[in-house]
């Protein structure tokens, strides 16, 4: 006979992750670790890059390119407890940057996307609440 106890004890384990983060999981497990926000269609090309450079990076990223109000993909967002958003509007578009927001802290500002890069590589690598 097999025991499959193995299985068993890998599902416990990710129900306690899952209980003990209520679902708001730091941002080296989260299974999307930022959310490209557009604010108009005019941004969908530039979000469309930033998601591919982060890709790139191997950082775990979602666009939400829907004809959706901004401040609902936010909230949205929010909901799905992703720990970063970047919010693409016309000045980010004209400056090469992105409006950060995160999870808890709320809007950060704006940042270079090199920069956001860096201190998302270093809050994976050191696994960082």
């Amino acid at each position: 006979m097999i025991h499959r106890v193995v299985y068993g004890a890998i599902e416990r384990f990710i129900a306690l992750l899952i209980e003990h983060y209520a679902g708001a999981f730091p941002l080296w497990l989260a299974p999307v670790q930022v959310s490209i926000i557009p604010i108009t269609e005019r941004q969908h090309e530039y979000a469309a890059e930033i998601k591919k450079r982060l890709l790139g990076e191997l950082i775990r990223v979602d666009l939400d390119a829907r004809n959706e109000k901004v401040g609902f993909k936010i909230r949205e967002a929010q909901v799905k407890k992703i720990p970063y958003m970047l919010i693409a509007g016309d000045r980010e578009l004209e400056n090469g940057t992105v409006s950060l927001r995160h999870r808890g802290k709320g809007d950060l500002g704006p940042i270079q996307l090199d920069s956001f890069i860096e201190k998302v590589r270093d809050e994976i690598n050191n696994k960082i609440k």
